[in-house]
C-alpha cells in the first residue's frame, strides 16, 4: 500500500537519528596497509559502478566488499565478484567471499580496506569521501567530485591532511586526443587563445517529480541521505538491474543536471588546456536572455571567456586557428587551412578513409615534435589511479583538478539558478565585490550528515 505522505515523513525523520555519523578513533586514525594487491571495496553499485568494477577487477586488485542501498543491485554485485574470482582460484578472493553492505561505514570501517570506488549519485560523493580519507583510505570518485563548492574546498583540505590518494573519474584526461588538444592549445598552435566553447545540456531543476508506491528492498531514506526528505520516486532510484544512467542527475537536490554530468567532463579539458587547473574563472555572467539554458560564460582573469553552447564538444578559437575536440573526434585549422579532422559522421566520404588516432597523429607529428609544454601522459585512468596508489603522487585528474573543474561548473550553473552577474575569487573560493551569496556555495543538510 502507499504510505500517505505525512506518515511517510514522519517515519523518515525519526529514522535519522538511528545511525549518528561516527566512526571510531581507532578508524580515522587507521594507516594503508601495504600488500602485493590493492584490496578495494565499492559503494554505489548502479550502472557506472558496474564498469568501474569491471575495469579494476581486471587489474592487480582484490575487491573485498561492495555497497549499495539497492538490495538488487548489492547481491548483484557480490555475485559478480564472487563468480569472477570462482573462475580463477588462482587470484584468491577474499576469504568468505565477498561481503555485501547497505550502510558505506561497514567498508569504511574496515581494516583490511585500502582504498574505495564511490559511484553513489552525487549529493553522496563528498560525504563518503572525507569519511574514507579520514580512515586512511586512498579514493576513486566519480566525477562531478563534489554537490557543491563548500563540499569541493573540503576536500581538496582533506587530501592534503590526510596524504591520501585521490582520483576524479574525468577520463577524458586520459584519451589522447584530449591530451593532444590540450597539448596543442598550451604550446600555441593556434595562436593565443580568445575563448572556448564547450557542449552540454541542461542545467538542473527543482525536484517536482510525485509520488510513488515504494517496494522493498530499497533504504529509501539512506538514499536521500543528506537531502530534504521527499516521498520516492523510480526516476531517482530505478528498482532492479536498469541499464540507463537514472535522472536523479536533472534535480537540484541530487546533482547539477547536464552542467555537471557532461560539463564536468568538458570543462574539465576547457580548464586543462587553458593552464587553469589550480585555479578558475573570476567572474561568471548568466546568459543573455532570462531562463535560457544555454549561454552562461566564465571568465579568466586574462580575459578568456568559456561558454556553455551547442556545437563539438570543447572547442578552442585562437587568434591563429581552431581546435575542437570530443570523445573519438579531433579537428585543427590553423587559419583558413584544415590540418586534421575527424568528426565521426558516417556519411563522410573524408571520415571514412581515416580515424580520429590518424589525425591526432599527423597534428601532432607536424606542431609537437619540439614542444616545451608536454602534459601528463595516462593511458589507462583506473591503471593511473592504481599506479600513484604504490608512488603516491598526484594522479592526472586529482582532488586538485577534480575539485576546481567541479567547481566550474557549480559557479555556471548559480548563474543560471540566480541569472546574476558573480564575481568570483579562485583563490580563497568566495564570491567578491557584493556579489552572489555565501549560501549558494553549500546545501542544508540534513540529519547526521554534514560537511
Amino acid at each position: 500500500m502507499q504510505t500517505s505522505r505525512r506518515t511517510f515523513l514522519k517515519q523518515i525523520a525519526a529514522s535519522t537519528t538511528v545511525m549518528p555519523f561516527i566512526l571510531p578513533s581507532h578508524i580515522w586514525a587507521a594507516e594503508t596497509k601495504p600488500s602485493s594487491k590493492l584490496t578495494m571495496g565499492f559503494i554505489g553499485m548502479g550502472k557506472q559502478s558496474r564498469s568501474l568494477l569491471g575495469g579494476f577487477l581486471g587489474q592487480d586488485t582484490q575487491v573485498l566488499a561492495v555497497c549499495d542501498v539497492d538490495t538488487t543491485r548489492r547481491e548483484n554485485a557480490k555475485k559478480r565478484v564472487d563468480d569472477y574470482y570462482a573462475q580463477r582460484p588462482e587470484l584468491k578472493g577474499g576469504a568468505g567471499g565477498c561481503a555485501a553492505y547497505s550502510d558505506f561505514r561497514e567498508i569504511i570501517g574496515r581494516k583490511d580496506i585500502d582504498a574505495v570506488c564511490i559511484a553513489t549519485p552525487d549529493h553522496w560523493h563528498t560525504i563518503i569521501t572525507l569519511a574514507a580519507l579520514r580512515a586512511g583510505k586512498d579514493v576513486y570518485c566519480e566525477k562531478p567530485l563534489t554537490h557543491n563548492i563548500h563540499e569541493a574546498v573540503a576536500v581538496m583540505r582533506a587530501v592534503t591532511a590526510t596524504k591520501r590518494v585521490l582520483q576524479t573519474g574525468s577520463m577524458q584526461r586520459s584519451s589522447k586526443e584530449f591530451r593532444i588538444a590540450c597539448e596543442l592549445v598550451r604550446n600555441g598552435a593556434i595562436g593565443k587563445i580568445t575563448h572556448v566553447e564547450c557542449q552540454f545540456g541542461d542545467p538542473a531543476i527543482p525536484c517536482d517529480l510525485p509520488e510513488e508506491a515504494m517496494e522493498p528492498g530499497l533504504d529509501w531514506n539512506f538514499w536521500l541521505g543528506p537531502a530534504e526528505v521527499r516521498p520516492y520516486n523510480s526516476v531517482l532510484s530505478p528498482r532492479g538491474m536498469h541499464d540507463h544512467f537514472p535522472a536523479w542527475r536533472k534535480y537540484r537536490e541530487f546533482g547539477g543536471g547536464m552542467v555537471t554530468d557532461w560539463g564536468a567532463h568538458h570543462l574539465d579539458i576547457a580548464q586543462w588546456g587553458l593552464g587553469m587547473d589550480n585555479s578558475g574563472p573570476v567572474e561568471v555572467l548568466p546568459p543573455a536572455t532570462p531562463d535560457a539554458k544555454r549561454g552562461a560564460k566564465l571568465v579568466y582573469a586574462n580575459g578568456i571567456t568559456v561558454e556553455h553552447k551547442d556545437g563539438f564538444g570543447v572547442h578552442f578559437f585562437g587568434t591563429g586557428g581552431e581546435v575542437q575536440v570530443n570523445r573519438g573526434k579531433f579537428t585543427m585549422k590553423r587559419g583558413n587551412e584544415m590540418i586534421a579532422s575527424y568528426t565521426g559522421n558516417k556519411n563522410s566520404e573524408a571520415d571514412k578513409k581515416t580515424s580520429c588516432m590518424a589525425q591526432v597523429q599527423i597534428a601532432e607529428r607536424q606542431f609537437l615534435q619540439k614542444a616545451k609544454i608536454k602534459l601528463y601522459e595516462s593511458k589507462s585512468h583506473l591503471g593511473d589511479f592504481l599506479d600513484c596508489v604504490k608512488s603516491r603522487k598526484k594522479p592526472i585528474t586529482s582532488e586538485i583538478v577534480g575539485a576546481h573543474s567541479a567547481i566550474c561548473c557549480h559557479l555556471m550553473n548559480l548563474s543560471y539558478y540566480y541569472g546574476q552577474k558573480l564575481k568570483w575569487d579562485p583563490k580563497k573560493f568566495v564570491f567578491v565585490k557584493g556579489t552572489g551569496n555565501p549560501k549558494w556555495l553549500t546545501r542544508d543538510y540534513r540529519g547526521p550528515w554534514k560537511v
